[in-house]
């Protein structure tokens, strides 16, 4: 049997998926391909280049045994390579210590266990669902755990966001292998061929929850409100760590292999690891806000007025950029239509902003992070953490300037653009959680980075109908969109310390779920 590939195949948006398989059927018949099997949607999106005409696009997989000619838009495919767990060539001498449940913490400890390893996961902070509660707490009341939070916690901090699955890395086994262990544990199996694919944060906890279940069922444990605190070397090679508990007592485990997949947010584990000889750099990253429109405009300046209302349609998005001469450039990144803005920090006395989605998408607003690219020039420093020190003084001014009560600080954007502080807000209404307080952002950023996003958001304005809308809300601080650090390994995944392996977004190697979560399993395999 041959693997097949369909392309170009164009549906209505009415048109049920069933249907479209369907016709695609009949329409091989026609060419006289009777002799088909496993025929499946590999790919799915939506053509809204002609506002009166929209249209989704897919592609196809099928096998067969017949002899096809191929085409532009048909033609034979290698079949789907699957990750072959490296297991029988592995000896492990101690068991094998994961830091961080995130997306390449999850994927790290599930490859181990397939192994036969029987890792140990070290989670700072608390299982899914008591987390969940503990976050709910924090929004609807202000009362905040260092513990557990948005950041820290099973599942990291993508538990609580849109879910996006987009990533910009090749797809490939590692990719595949993610997608399919996530369909395994609750997510929707459109997550497989949509061309923007998302779970959202109802459908990851409990997707979450179902892979920390396997990982034990193969012999895998997770030990929660626990947190790496120091590490043993010697000669250059790791020898043990020292762990916290909940309750401020240390004990030591004796391991030659530890996987740092630690998130984004660990600086005082950054710190422990700079203090002890671990090798890392400043890494550039970005800061800026998060805006705010109600959904419906964003679905009628991408729509149009014949399907901005359409049944058959989600909650529109989109992605932005401007590009200046000062080295600076201004995007937007995770936007999370029909969603909420949350407060995401995981120090007391620090406000930092996110947005979150659930899977349908179906509140008011539409947001995303409006970010500035900063570097050297910013943080006053080459030092390794000078980025990760910049960040933290960022958020500490956005708590005072917010009332220093974890409401954030918020502006419309013609505020914003006239230099101005807001006192109130017209029709659209913050949604940040656990909530705002008008205010001028000069106070926060300093005048490069003002004007820059100022000018910013002028010429996204021109590219998307209504995106500087002087009644959208600008929210504060987002500075937590990537790492700002990278620790160096080498093409074994290895860090200049033996047995330490560093993964995931928090090293520095990864930009989203997919991406972290495969390269926790590429660190596994020890892939160049």
């Amino acid at each position: 049997m041959t693997t097949y590939r369909m392309n170009n195949i164009k549906a209505g948006i009415e048109v049920a998926e069933t249907e479209v398989l369907a016709n695609i059927r009949l329409e091989l018949q026609k060419m006289g391909i009777g002799d088909i099997s496993a025929l499946k949607l590999i790919k799915k999106s939506l053509d809204a280049r002609k506002k009166d005409k929209l249209f989704f696009v897919y592609a196809a997989q099928f096998e067969s045994s017949a002899e096809i000619k191929a085409n532009a838009d048909l033609f034979a495919v290698e079949a789907e390579e699957k990750l072959e767990v490296a297991g029988s060539e592995r000896v492990f001498l101690t068991r094998p210590v994961v830091v961080g449940s995130g997306p390449a913490g999850m994927m790290a400890a599930l490859c181990l266990a397939e192994m036969g390893a029987k890792p140990i996961v070290l989670e700072r902070g608390a299982p899914v669902l008591e987390r969940q509660k503990m976050v709910r707490t924090f929004w609807d009341r202000g009362e905040f755990s260092e513990i557990s939070n948005v950041q820290f916690g099973e599942g990291g901090a993508g538990t609580f966001s849109d879910g996006k699955l987009m990533t910009g890395i090749k797809k490939d086994k590692f990719t595949a292998k993610v997608l399919h262990e996530f369909v395994e544990a609750g997510a929707p199996k459109e997550i497989l061929y949509l061309a923007k694919p998302h779970i959202g944060t109802d459908h990851l906890v409990k997707m979450v929850e179902n892979i920390r279940k396997k990982i034990i069922r193969l012999g895998g444990e997770y030990r929660f409100y626990e947190k790496l605190v120091d590490i043993k070397v010697v000669n250059g090679a790791l020898q043990a760590i020292s762990v916290q508990r909940r309750d401020g007592a240390c004990y030591e485990i004796k391991t030659d292999n530890l996987f740092l997949a630690l998130g984004h947010s660990a600086r005082d584990t950054f710190e422990m690891l700079y203090r002890r000889g671990v090798a890392m750099e400043q890494k550039p990253f970005a800061v800026g806000v998060r805006i705010e429109h109600k959904q419906e405009d964003i679905n009628l300046a991408q729509y149009g007025r014949t399907y901005f209302r359409s049944s058959y349609l989600g909650a529109a998005d989109y992605k932005l950029a401007a590009h200046f001469d000062n080295n600076r450039s201004v995007y937007t990144f995770c936007m999370c239509p029909g969603g909420v803005v949350v407060g995401a920090t995981s120090l007391a006395g620090h406000v930092v902003t996110n947005g979150m989605s659930e899977f349908k998408r179906d509140r008011e607003n539409a947001n995303a992070a409006v970010l500035v690219n900063v570097d050297a020039r910013d943080f006053g420093s080459n030092e390794p953490l000078a980025g990760m020190y910049f960040q933290e003084a960022l958020e500490k001014k956005a708590f005072l300037l917010g009332g220093g009560d974890y409401f954030a600080p918020a502006q419309t954007v013609r505020d914003f653009l006239l230099g101005k502080k807001t006192v109130r807000f017209g029709r659209v209404n913050p949604s940040y959680l656990p909530g705002v307080r008008g205010a001028d952002f000069r106070e926060l950023f300093s005048s490069e980075l003002y004007l820059t996003l100022q000018k910013g958001l002028v010429e996204m304005g021109k590219k998307l109908k209504g995106f500087d809308d002087g009644e959208a809300v600008l929210t504060a601080v987002e500075s937590r969109s990537s790492s700002p650090v990278r620790i160096l390994r080498g093409k074994d995944f290895q860090s200049n310390i033996k047995g330490i392996y560093p993964l995931g977004e928090g090293a520095g190697y990864a930009g989203g779920i997919t991406s972290a979560a495969a390269d926790g399993l590429k660190g596994i395999n020890f892939v160049n």
